[in-house]
């Protein structure tokens, strides 16, 4: 039996148009990122293995959860975002709308013409993103013990959809719903990739940390 425990990153700078700018820390995200650090030792349940993508929001979530080393594997990046917003808005004429609920029908469009290639000069195709994610996490269901993977959104909706087959809109669906610094666990038992847990912060239940909830 194998663990996959996967974490989102820790809010990044939210207000950033590109993915460098995008890539930091928010004084917020290191703070959820300490808190999830401490719940994960009080619950005595170490880690064989912590892995991060090598992007700096990443990484850094892992330092302030204190996993000051963590093996990076370039696999576990986010999906290029920001680049795909843009081939949309040049290629389809559709801009990022302002509002969530706009949002909420935006993303699960980007994502179906993703997935019909159907978005062209983009960094990765959508099949390419699906297979170097299924590949790290196959890694993992081969290998024993707990693992610890610090990742993205993106990544994070991917797996779940590898371990439930899910369609396109299930796959948006699920993206719209991570939170930043929010623990997701994949099962491998009996050679079956299941889902045992979702979108967990137990971390912030507290009330006094309810501002802390965050999602971009």
């Amino acid at each position: 039996m194998a663990e996959i425990v996967l974490v989102r990153h820790g809010q990044a700078n939210s207000n950033a148009t590109d993915e460098l700018s995008y890539d930091q820390l928010s004084d917020l995200g290191r703070q959820q990122a300490d808190w999830l650090g401490t719940h994960f030792r009080d619950m005595s349940q170490p880690f064989d293995r912590v892995l991060t993508g090598t992007l700096r929001r990443q990484v850094d979530t892992a330092g302030a959860m204190g996993f000051p080393k963590p093996v990076q594997d370039a696999r576990l990046n986010e999906l290029a975002y920001f680049e795909l917003t843009e081939a949309a808005r040049q290629q389809h004429h559709m801009s990022v709308p302002d509002s969530p609920a706009g949002f909420a029908r935006y993303l699960p469009r980007v994502m179906e013409l993703w997935t019909q290639d159907a978005l062209e000069d983009v960094p990765e195709r959508f099949d390419d993103f699906a297979q170097r994610v299924q590949s790290v996490i196959d890694d993992q269901c081969r290998a024993a013990g707990r693992a610890l993977l610090v990742t993205s959104g993106g990544v994070i909706g991917m797996a779940v959809r590898h371990s439930l087959n899910l369609d396109t809109m299930g796959l948006a669906k699920v993206m719209l719903q991570i939170a930043n610094a929010s623990i997701h666990r994949l099962n491998y038992v009996h050679e079956n990739l299941m889902l045992g847990g979702f979108n967990a912060t137990p971390h912030l239940d507290d009330p006094d940390r309810a501002h802390a909830r965050t999602y971009v």
